[in-house]
C-alpha cells in the first residue's frame, strides 16, 4: 500500500475525563440505612428496596408518604424495608453497605457523613453534595437494562430532559428482550466461542429486539439456541466478515441516522474519510479498530485500490467493517467502485445513507432548494474531473438552466471556471450564489452573491475545507431576511 494513515485513536485516551465514575451497585439482600422520614427519604428507600436491599429506616416520625412506603410490601422478593421509631445513632451504621441521609441541617449532616465514614460505610447526604461520597442519576428502567444520567449535580433538570429523550428510544419491550438475553447469555457462551460466530449472533438477537413493540413470544428461546447450533455448525461460512458502508454526514453527529450508530456499536474495523469528524467516531465502539483511508484533493491521499483491498483483506478474516463516509456514501463516494469490487469478492456489502451537505447547507440556510417559485428540480455535479479541470461529460448548457438548482460539489479550485462556463452558457451573471465550507460544523462559514462574482466569494471562503457552490434563484428568497444571521460564527457577504 503506498499510503498508510495513521489511526486517530492512537493519540487520544479512549475516555475523557469523567465528573464521576458510574457504578451500578448490587444491593440484592444487603442492608441499607436511611435516616429521615421525609419525601425525599421515602423516594431513595423505594429506589433502594427495588434494587432487593433490606432498608431500614431511622426516624421518629414519618410524613405520609413515607408511612404509606413503610405499610407496603415491596415489589421485590429480596426487598425489605423497616422503620425505627428513633433518631440514628453511630452503632446503626455498623455493618450496612450504604448509608442515605435527609439532614435538615450542616452539623447534623456532618455528624451523620462522619460516622458513616469512620466504619467505611459509603454515604450520601440528600441535597447536600459536600457530604456525598456518590450521588443518584436520573433513572431509565428497562430492568435488567437500566440507564443513569448524572450532570454531576450541575443541572437535574438537564438530567431529567436527557432522561425524557431516552425513555422514547427504549421501547417498554426491551425489558423482555434483556431478560430473555439474560436468559441465553449461558447457552449461547457454551455452544459459541467468543468472535464473529457470537457477535453475529447478538448483533442479529439486538436487530430482533429493536424491531418489535412487542415483548418475547413464548418458545422463542428455545428457536434461538437452534439457530445458535446452526451457526456453530457453519464455521467456514461465518468466517467470513462483512462490509457496511455508512453515510457520516456533514460533520454533525446529532444528523447521523440511528441505523448509522448501530453500525458504528457494532464494526470491528472502521475505515473513516479525512472528512469525519471526532464527534462521529465517538459514537464507534471502543474496540473497533479505527484506521484513517483519507482522500483529499492536492494531498496525499490513500489509493482507492488499497481501500478496496483492505476492506476484502479486513472482511476475509472475519472482520466486521465499516466503511465511513462523510455525506451520503452514495453521491459522489466512490461507493459503486467498492460495492463492485467486494461483490467480485463474495462479501456481503450493505448500505446505510447518510444526509448529504446540500441537503445539510439547505436546512442551515433555512432555503428550499426545490422552491416552486425558483426552482422545479435539483442537481447535484461534482466540480472538477479527475485531471483537475472541468469534467467534460456534462451537458453544460442544461445546467445553465435558470429554473434548476444546482449544487457543485468539490467545486473550490474550479468555481471561476464553473461561473465562466455557466454564464457563456447563457445564465444571467446576477444568477444568486451561494457558497459554504464545512457545512453544519462549528467553523461553518458562507458567503452570498452573484455568478459574476463567485471567484470574489471563492476567495473569501478559501477551498482549504470542503466547499459547497450553489447556484440557483432559490437562494434569493431569503436574500431580504435576517435568518442568515442565525449563527453567529457565520461569515456573510452581500453583494453590494
Amino acid at each position: 500500500m503506498d499510503v498508510l494513515q495513521q489511526q486517530r485513536n492512537d493519540s487520544p485516551a479512549r475516555m475523557e475525563p469523567l465528573a464521576k465514575l458510574p457504578v451500578f451497585w448490587a444491593l440484592d439482600g444487603k442492608r441499607v440505612v436511611v435516616a429521615g422520614g421525609t419525601d425525599a427519604a421515602a423516594w431513595k428507600a423505594e429506589l433502594l428496596a427495588a434494587c432487593g436491599a433490606h432498608v431500614e429506616i431511622f426516624a421518629k416520625d414519618l410524613n405520609d408518604a413515607c408511612a404509606a412506603l413503610v405499610a407496603r410490601k415491596p415489589g421485590h422478593p429480596s426487598a425489605s424495608i423497616r422503620h425505627h421509631q428513633r433518631d440514628w445513632q453511630e452503632a446503626d451504621l455498623d455493618e450496612a453497605v450504604l448509608a442515605i441521609g435527609d439532614c435538615d441541617h450542616d452539623d447534623e449532616a456532618r455528624r451523620f457523613f462522619g460516622a458513616a465514614r469512620a466504619v467505611g460505610v459509603p454515604v450520601n447526604v440528600i441535597d447536600k453534595p459536600d457530604y456525598c461520597q456518590f450521588q443518584f442519576g436520573s433513572i431509565v428502567n428497562r430492568s435488567p437494562v437500566v440507564v443513569s444520567i448524572s450532570t454531576d449535580g450541575a443541572a437535574p433538570i438537564l438530567a431529567q430532559a436527557i432522561r425524557r429523550r431516552i425513555e422514547t428510544l427504549l421501547p417498554q419491550a426491551l425489558k423482555g428482550w434483556a431478560g430473555l438475553a439474560q436468559a441465553l447469555r449461558d447457552g449461547i457462551n457454551e455452544r459459541l466461542a467468543p468472535g464473529p460466530q457470537r457477535r453475529a449472533f447478538w448483533e442479529k438477537f439486538v436487530d430482533r429486539a429493536f424491531s418489535s413493540s412487542d415483548t418475547p413470544e413464548e418458545g422463542v428461546g428455545g428457536l434461538l439456541l437452534e439457530e445458535a447450533e446452526r451457526l456453530r455448525g457453519a464455521p467456514a461460512h461465518m468466517s467470513r466478515g462483512r462490509v457496511t458502508l455508512v453515510g457520516a454526514g456533514p460533520g454533525d453527529a446529532e444528523l447521523l441516522t440511528l441505523k448509522a450508530v448501530r453500525a458504528l456499536q457494532a464494526a470491528d474495523v472502521i475505515l473513516f474519510d479525512d472528512l469525519v469528524s471526532t464527534e462521529v467516531l465517538e459514537l464507534a465502539r471502543r474496540e473497533a479498530k479505527r484506521m484513517l483511508v483519507g482522500k483529499r484533493g492536492g494531498r496525499t491521499s490513500c489509493r482507492q485500490e488499497d481501500i478496496n483491498d483492505m476492506m476484502v483483506k479486513l472482511a476475509k478474516a472475519g472482520k466486521h467493517v465499516v466503511r465511513l463516509k462523510s455525506g451520503d456514501p452514495m453521491i459522489f463516494g466512490r461507493a459503486g467502485e467498492e460495492i463492485a469490487h467486494l461483490d467480485r469478492e463474495g462479501i456481503p456489502v450493505d448500505v446505510v445513507p447518510g444526509i448529504t451537505a446540500a441537503s445539510a447547507m439547505a436546512s442551515r440556510l433555512g432555503i428550499s432548494l426545490t422552491h416552486r417559485d425558483h426552482a422545479q428540480s435539483v442537481r447535484f455535479i461534482t466540480g472538477h474531473s479527475r485531471h483537475g479541470g472541468l469534467p467534460d461529460d456534462v451537458n453544460w448548457k442544461s445546467v445553465a438552466d435558470p429554473h434548476t438548482t444546482t449544487v457543485f460539489y468539490m467545486g473550490g479550485r474550479t468555481a471561476a471556471l464553473i461561473a465562466e462556463r455557466l454564464v457563456a452558457e447563457g445564465l444571467a451573471a446576477s444568477t444568486p450564489v451561494m457558497v459554504m465550507s464545512d457545512v453544519s460544523r462549528d467553523t461553518q462559514r458562507h458567503w452570498r452573491g452573484s455568478i459574476a462574482k463567485l471567484h470574489e466569494g471563492i476567495a473569501v471562503i478559501g477551498y482549504e475545507q470542503p466547499v459547497l457552490i450553489a447556484v440557483g434563484s432559490a437562494f434569493a428568497a431569503r436574500v431580504a431576511t435576517d435568518q442568515d444571521d442565525i449563527q453567529p460564527e457565520l461569515y456573510l457577504q452581500r453583494e453590494a
